[in-house]
């Protein structure tokens, strides 16, 4: 009788275990508790990005969409995701003449930066959250590191941030600095070309965001 028993029970806990595989629930181990990660939506409409990039004599500013992404939560804590931008949204917002900004847009658009025709999205992975210890309410308080992706070439980046999670809502806000020389948009680049003056354009740009996810 028992060899035919432990062979039911081996088949049937077989069977049952593709059921179970992949859910998201506690798994209990040596007397611990593991929490799985939760995967919360972001929530584009509800999501903002802006862009400031300057030059010797002047600056320009606007604004781009987020398309879409995931953000992984474990317990109350931001731990991963990624988020895409939909670089064919992105404006300049400072830009008050219409003539004037088509010829921007017109150029900002090409391959001498973005290349939008060919390389549509952007994409910005994230490979580790470092919270700071002891950050005051209201103030940045973690370090987020992620893999940057524009224009088909992909850097790693790292900048202080505000995350949170409460009542089923994940966010994260704060700026981060893009050297866009290493994404090869290299016009205007003093770095690259010699006696431009004042017609140079500063490697460093910066985005400014707040990703709601739910």
């Amino acid at each position: 009788m028992k060899k035919m028993i432990l062979p039911a029970l081996l088949a049937t806990a077989l069977l049952a275990a593709p059921v179970y595989a992949g859910q998201p629930v506690a798994t209990k181990a040596a007397g611990t508790t593991k929490v799985a990660d939760k995967t919360y939506k972001v929530q584009p409409q509800l999501s903002t990005l802006g862009w400031d990039g300057k030059a010797v004599t002047h600056g320009h500013n606007g604004t781009v969409q987020f398309s879409g992404g995931d953000l992984l939560v474990r317990g109350n804590q931001l731990v991963g995701g990624t988020v895409m931008v939909d670089m064919k949204t992105i404006k300049a917002t400072d830009i008050k003449d219409a003539e004037t900004n088509t010829k921007f847009m017109g150029h900002i658009t090409s391959d001498d930066f973005f290349g939008v025709s060919a390389y549509p999205t952007a994409t910005f992975k994230i490979t580790k959250v470092a919270y700071i210890k002891g950050a005051a309410a209201g103030a940045n308080n973690a370090n987020i590191t992620g893999d940057l992706t524009i224009k088909g070439k992909t850097n790693s980046i790292t900048f202080p941030a505000k995350v949170g999670v409460k009542g089923g809502v994940a966010a994260a806000s704060g700026t981060a600095t893009v050297d866009r020389t290493k994404f090869d948009i290299k016009y205007g680049s003093k770095s690259f070309f010699d006696g431009i003056g004042d017609k140079a354009i500063n490697d460093d740009f910066t985005l400014s965001f707040n990703v709601i996810a739910k």
